[in-house]
């Protein structure tokens, strides 16, 4: 299956997977696909080591990094633990009287203070870390594609990526931010529909992907947004898409970073369970819907924190979860294509499953549209 991106990027399948685990993006790519490693949490040396891993597995095939630039990046002058700082104790209360009331495990003080520490170091998106993740991302030859989720790209970004041959990619909600990213000089836009995982915007995946395309004024789109079969990845490119783009297929794998129990609890959900709220990072988002999604959620419960301060005072709500085995008070980032989730599998059974489906449903299209 080839279209113009997969050509441009040197791959043989317009199916693009992002995912947090080193081990799908491998596996996608070796399969024929792109995988795209999320890495805006990692430090510049463990997003080195991470890519070195990728192109040994994956035995030198192009593959991308998907990063938050600086002009969505958090303020230089504040360090990590500033951040830290800067969560009201109310809401640290909040949380640890929601876990004890749900008779969670409590961590030991230094574990929770430290696994705290370690999380805002990871989330603070500074200025400085940025650049020097995409210096070492773009010193590696096997990326292809560097990814921007947040913002407009920067003009530097763009500049610095084409210098070194690699393409530009971002992600877009409406058709409006993807006039902005195509005048920006971006290679790739993906058009996310409300659909998916994560941080999203409000239109819906058939309405976005025949609206992007058209804003994107002959720049390539990728469909994403509940993209789980291979009818999508027909009906994707009926509308004028080049390839589909996937992330919470992959959570389901045993490649990807979920625990079994976890991948059970997404298994044991319904599309209508993948809800939006701004819980995991104060900004809006969807997620698994939970216990602790809903405590949030209650009439009494306090607002949010902005960005990242949400995300550093849930790292501790999760590890408490985890280690207490109470996934009640734990949730992640998918879908509504959850719904479709409903066993272990592996990455390169899914691309089958993919391909296969499509296949079909090119050929019921034929039929349909040959009947006399």
């Amino acid at each position: 299956m080839r279209t113009p991106i997969t050509e441009a990027l040197g791959i043989e399948l317009p199916v693009f997977a992002f995912s947090h685990c080193r081990d799908v993006v491998a596996a996608v790519t070796k399969a024929g696909g792109l995988g795209v490693l999320g890495a805006a949490w990692m430090t510049p040396d463990e997003l080195g080591m991470s890519i070195e891993w990728i192109e040994k597995e994956a035995r030198g095939k192009p593959f991308g990094v998907d990063l938050v630039f600086p002009g969505t990046a958090m303020d230089d002058e504040k360090s990590p633990e500033e951040y830290l700082a800067a969560i009201p104790e109310s809401y640290l209360s909040f949380v640890t009287r929601m876990l004890d009331e749900g008779g969670v495990p409590d961590l030991a003080p230094e574990d929770r203070d430290a696994y705290m520490a370690e999380n805002a170091r990871k989330m603070a998106m500074t200025n400085t870390k940025s650049r020097d993740q995409l210096d070492v991302t773009l010193a590696h030859s096997s990326v292809g594609l560097i990814v921007g989720a947040l913002g407009v790209t920067p003009a530097w970004v763009v500049d610095k990526a084409h210098a070194q041959g690699v393409q530009v990619g971002a992600l877009v909600g409406s058709a409006k931010h993807a006039v902005r990213q195509r005048e920006a000089g971006v290679d790739l836009i993906v058009a996310q529909g409300s659909e998916a995982g994560g941080s999203v915007g409000s239109v819906a995946s058939m309405v976005l992907w025949p609206q992007v395309v058209e804003a994107a004024r002959g720049v390539p789109v990728l469909a994403a947004g509940g993209v789980t079969r291979g009818s999508h990845l027909l009906a994707a490119l009926s509308l004028g898409c080049q390839g589909v783009w996937i992330g919470s297929l992959w959570l389901g794998t045993i490649e990807g970073e979920l625990s079994p129990e976890m991948r059970e609890r997404l298994f044991a959900a319904e599309s209508e369970d993948a809800t939006v709220a701004r819980v995991m990072t104060g900004k809006q988002g969807r997620m698994l819907a939970t216990k602790y999604v809903s405590s949030w959620q209650a009439p009494d419960a306090p607002q949010p924190l902005p960005w990242p301060m949400q995300s550093i005072l849930n790292g501790y709500s999760y590890r408490r979860a985890e280690r207490g085995r109470n996934l009640d008070y734990w949730t992640y980032a998918v879908g509504q294509a959850v719904g479709d989730m409903k066993s272990h599998t592996t990455v390169r059974r899914e691309i089958e499953r993919i391909l296969n489906e499509y296949s079909d449903a090119f050929e019921s299209l034929v039929d349909v549209t040959d009947a006399e």
